[in-house]
């Protein structure tokens, strides 16, 4: 099956499909695919790439296994976003990519609080503070993860586990709720914007928010939830933290994690990893280890993705166990190490 829908494939879903495959690719590679499109290809594709957000690690699972029959490989959630198709088009089009840029930037300009995903949080902030938990959440819901997280910093602490709470529960919001909020921020911060209908919140924006939120506002609204919905936190910290995420760990954490991971786990775990967390993983054992480990995998040949999803699985349990004792760091959302003498 090709990226464009074919005659037979509803329109809207075969370009969301697409874009959710590129979305789930390295960016260079995905970038490479859609210069190979008709134009008329990247703009559809590229829209849907920008009104996209986190998608799960099952449906890109389903959309790649149906396009490229390929092998098992690990997945987590992936996001979109205008920034994210931007860099796309750029890339694909290069010095061509002006027009298709100024259609993205116009089609968004009508998405739900669009006037806000460029706003510093704490001017929302200023506006947000006194209303109700529910319209806090539908507008932190429908602005950029980084956006909504600077928001959610600035609330006091019962505030916050109020408005995450009804982040994670929200579902599809309706045009009337949405136009009524839009109306009242549009009037008060004179700006104005059109109605949308999309779909928001729900537990990957609670996920995405917690991801590039301080540490101390994680905890506090993690410890909040867990005496109430201790489900709930489960359900987000499997979205904060993925499998593929251990490769954002530093040697001396990853020597800590394979003192406390089996052999065999690792084996079963790798195998459906990406080749650069293979080699973290290798490099930090000893030669005569990582040969076994190697020797092993190749022994397992085939094995279920069900499988390999469930130990992955248990080494991130593994990592926050260590985390929450203090014997290894899980870095933020582009954190940069940093190093002393």
């Amino acid at each position: 099956m090709s990226l464009a829908s074919s005659n037979t494939m509803n329109v809207t879903e075969g370009v969301r499909k697409a874009a959710i495959l590129l979305m789930s690719l390295e960016e260079d590679d995905a970038a490479q695919i859609l210069s190979m499109l008709p134009r008329r290809y990247v703009e559809s594709v590229s829209i849907a790439i920008a009104q996209l957000d986190t998608v799960s690690g099952h449906e890109q699972e389903k959309i790649i296994l149906e396009f490229l029959k390929s092998r098992p490989s690990a997945i987590g959630p992936n996001s979109g976003g205008l920034d994210r198709a931007k860099s796309l088009v750029k890339k694909a089009l290069g010095k061509d990519a002006g027009d298709m840029l100024s259609v993205l930037q116009q089609t968004l300009e009508a998405l739900p609080f669009g006037f806000l995903h460029k706003t510093d949080p704490q001017n929302i902030l200023t506006f947000l503070i006194d209303e109700h938990p529910q319209t806090i959440a539908m507008v932190l819901s429908n602005i950029p993860a980084a956006v909504a997280a600077g928001v959610l910093n600035g609330l006091p602490s019962a505030r916050q586990l109020a408005v995450i709470q009804r982040v994670a529960e929200m579902g599809q919001t309706s045009p009337d709720a949405i136009e009524e909020v839009e109306k009242a921020l549009s009037t008060r911060m004179a700006l104005f914007m059109t109605q949308a209908y999309r779909k928001a919140g729900g537990v990957p924006a609670v996920a995405e928010m917690l991801n590039v939120s301080d540490r101390s506002t994680e905890r506090t609204i993690m410890d909040g939830l867990a005496k109430d919905k201790p489900e709930l936190v489960d359900e987000i910290r499997r979205l904060m933290f993925v499998f593929e995420d251990v490769i954002k760990l530093n040697d001396k954490d990853i020597q800590m994690l394979l003192k406390n991971v089996e052999t065999n786990m690792w084996a079963l775990a790798l195998k459906g990893a990406s080749a650069p967390l293979q080699e973290k993983i290798l490099g930090n054992m000893s030669q005569r280890a990582a040969d076994m480990l190697r020797e092993e995998m190749e022994f397992l040949g085939k094995v279920r993705l069900s499988e390999v999803e469930a130990m992955q699985q248990k080494i991130v349990d593994v990592v926050r166990s260590l985390e929450d004792a203090g014997q290894l760091a899980r870095p933020t959302e582009d954190q940069e190490e940093e190093f002393v003498a």
